[in-house]
């Protein structure tokens, strides 16, 4: 009874679960043919990404408002640069968080743009934790 291959591409919510991702590691599962970062963040990337003053960002948004609370250890993003809709590449760049090799955007371990050309931060699909350890996306 699940849906079919062309409700799913639809836009159909998924399960993504999180139990294998390392710390420090990134994951990319497709989501209404989008490509979303699942990062599980070590304490050292939460810190940097929290010690930014929100005020010298181009696109001002604090960490905590970028992840579920409880989960802080959980980005989730769309990985698509809001610069011309470019693919980033995790753990590249000067922040330790997605770097798009075509203009040159760096976005810190958050998803903020920090430095290039995109105009705003990555955007945070609607998610939620069915579980500690798995996530619903949609």
């Amino acid at each position: 009874m699940n849906p079919d291959a062309s409700t799913i591409a639809a836009g159909a919510p998924i399960e993504v679960d999180l139990s294998p991702v390392a710390e420090g590691q990134d994951i990319k599962v497709f989501w209404r043919g989008k490509p979303i970062y699942i990062s599980h963040r070590t304490k050292k990337q939460i810190d940097e990404a929290r010690a930014v003053p929100v005020a010298s960002l181009p696109d001002p948004q604090s960490d905590e408002a970028r992840v579920k609370s409880g989960h802080d250890q959980w980005l989730v993003v769309i990985g698509i640069c809001t610069h011309l809709g470019c693919i980033p590449i995790a753990h590249e760049g000067n922040y330790d968080g997605f770097f798009c090799p075509c203009h040159g955007s760096q976005y810190d371990s958050s998803g903020r743009i920090r430095q290039g050309p995109a105009p705003a931060n990555l955007a945070v699909p609607p998610y939620t934790f069915v579980s500690d350890t798995k996530i619903q996306i949609g």
